[in-house]
């Protein structure tokens, strides 16, 4: 009988066994049955052979000595007959699993290593199309082609009021249309329509603060007048404060105070000297401008025509061109912000959390409803130079994890298939829109502590960490954090929060507190300390969700473009409530 039994267990094994397949994965699985079936067989065996089996020290005491022959024979006939050859071939599939393992390693770091090659020498060289002969890489940008795109969304055509402003986004706008009989353009009558808004904002009127679409089109207008050249049109230059003391921060926001002025008095602001952008970086006429990172404010013909009545005396005297000069601190920092939009900041909604209550109301709305269109339109389209450094902080960051997702997704050796697939229109005209892939959801976080502390509480890096567990409370499936500080103790600690993925820029972080943020930047350099912020901050506002401290002026600059750039009910969870709240 228990030949029998033992036949017929044997027999529904191999049956189920090949009714599994030839996979990889199935042969594990059939491993681990085979060998839960080779002890359950041994226990049986031992059972059978002791007849009743009852608790007790005494059959315990007796198992080793009772019924010798009959059941030493049945245990070796299963051990040796069945098990040795099931640990044999779990041995055997483990080092297959292994061998597999290292062999999708080799293909993922090679594919990562080409992705690298070919993305420094595209940023270098411009030569893109060397990507058509490798997998697409959903975390990079074509950043050429991009900023062609852009351009032409901060054009105007001839002398119409807008650009090609649509209803549609991105590459869509440049697909070949057939005119219609009874319309001559259909793309510009779409654009001049009450429907038509700046492309660079997402969502809509509910996904941002009140009157976002309209403000940015009209700020677009103000700074891009018809006719520069006439009389009528007065300017406002105005070089980047340059003080040591202000970080990047404190410098965009000086600048929408000085946009609400040059908005209140009709004049176009011109932005002149940014030192952030002196370095060997920002080539040719990008260089100490603002260009260099981002498009400029206002278009070409207005900036030569400011600087050309900025010679003139008699223009400087009768009010035609004002600088920085003719205005007060106090003047630029908490001026009157622009009323032609009404009050619109009266109707923000509460999206701000601090101590698990969200922030009702507090007595600067106004000046944080405009710092938010004002950084909107700023940093409305990123230049080609910011784009490629947005392309490698993804790559260095999630560029392996990119890998491994496309290499999944390939039915073959991506070495190994054709190049000359041509791509299709949805391909070349509504896909390409997409924004670049990085794993989502994905939080941002700026712990911002060191030298802070003389101007906000300043917060340890577990009272953020508490505010991203309660984030992850209500939405389980997020788990990385793209984290940006200036503190090494910070990255130090990151390593204790083994259940989060944790991303960030490779740089040289402080290592002591009481070390001054200006000195830090020193001890950087200008390139390094201007370009690694400001990814930061275009992470930030691309991100799922946000943690950061209110008292913190690059947190409150943050907020502001996440709550233009479609985010306002991501919310903010914000560990102070400092400055003026």
């Amino acid at each position: 009988m228990e030949a029998l039994n033992q036949k017929s267990i044997e027999r529904v094994v191999s049956q189920r066994a090949l009714q599994m397949g030839s996979s990889f994965s199935c042969q594990i699985c059939v491993v681990g049955f085979l060998s839960g079936v080779c002890l359950t067989s041994l226990f049986l065996a031992a059972l059978t052979s002791f007849g009743t089996f009852h608790f007790g020290p005494v059959l315990f005491s007796s198992m080793s000595m009772d019924h010798n022959s009959t059941s030493h024979n049945n245990i070796n006939m299963v051990t040796g007959a069945n098990c040795n050859v099931k640990h044999k071939e779990t041995k055997r599939l483990l080092d297959l699993k292994s061998t597999v393992e290292r062999d999708n390693d080799e293909r993922i770091s090679s594919l990562y290593s080409v992705w690298s090659a070919v993305l420094n020498k595209s940023t270098n060289e411009d030569n893109w199309d060397l990507w058509s002969s490798l997998p697409k890489a959903p975390h990079l940008e074509n950043c050429k082609l991009k900023t062609q795109l852009y351009h032409d969304f901060d054009e105007r055509v001839g002398n119409e009021r807008f650009p090609l402003w649509t209803s549609w986004k991105g590459f869509l706008q440049t697909l070949p249309v057939v005119p219609n009989e009874h319309i001559q353009n259909p793309k510009h009558d779409v654009a001049v329509s009450e429907g038509a808004y700046p492309p660079w904002i997402v969502g809509s009127d509910e996904d941002n603060y009140p009157l976002t679409r309209k403000v940015q089109r009209d700020i677009w207008i103000h700074q891009h007048p018809l006719n520069c050249n006439d009389p009528n049109v007065k300017f406002l230059v105005a070089d980047w404060e340059r003080l040591p003391g202000f970080g990047i921060g404190a410098q965009i926001a000086s600048m929408s105070g000085l946009l609400g002025i040059a908005i209140n008095e009709g004049r176009v602001l011109v932005t002149n000297h940014y030192n952030r952008a002196d370095h060997d970086g920002c080539k040719g006429s990008s260089r100490s401008s603002w260009s260099c990172y981002f498009f400029l404010e206002t278009s070409l013909e207005c900036r030569q025509r400011a600087f050309e009545v900025m010679k003139s005396e008699g223009a400087r005297s009768k009010g035609v061109v004002t600088t920085k000069e003719n205005y007060t601190s106090k003047h630029i920092w908490t001026g009157p912000t622009p009323r032609k939009w009404g009050l619109p900041w009266i109707y923000l909604q509460p999206t701000t959390s601090i101590n698990g209550s969200l922030l009702i109301s507090h007595r600067k709305m106004d000046r944080r409803w405009w710092r938010a269109q004002a950084v909107r339109y700023l940093m409305r389209f990123p230049t080609e130079y910011t784009c490629n450094l947005m392309n490698k902080a993804r790559h260095a960051a999630f560029g392996k994890l990119a890998a491994k997702m496309t290499l999944q997704s390939l039915a073959a050796d991506w070495s190994k298939e054709s190049n000359d697939r041509p791509r299709s229109e949805i391909d070349e005209y509504v896909w390409s829109n997409h924004k670049p892939w990085v794993p989502r959801p994905l939080l941002s976080m700026h712990v911002r502590m060191g030298d802070k502390a003389g101007e906000m509480k300043v917060v340890e890096f577990e009272e953020y960490m508490q505010l991203a567990d309660q984030i992850r409370s209500h939405f389980p499936n997020l788990n990385s954090i793209w984290l940006s500080t200036e503190m090494q103790q910070v990255i130090v600690k990151t390593k204790e929060y083994s259940h989060w993925n944790f991303y960030y820029t490779k740089v040289r972080r402080q290592a002591r507190a009481n070390m001054s943020m200006a000195d830090y930047e020193a001890s950087l350099g200008r390139e390094t300390s201007t370009n690694y912020p400001l990814v930061n901050f275009l992470m930030a506002a691309d991100s799922d969700f946000f943690v950061g401290a209110l008292g913190s002026t690059w947190s409150f600059l943050i907020d502001g473009m996440r709550n233009t750039g479609g985010k306002v009910m991501a919310g903010y969870l914000s560990v102070n409530k400092d400055r003026f709240w």
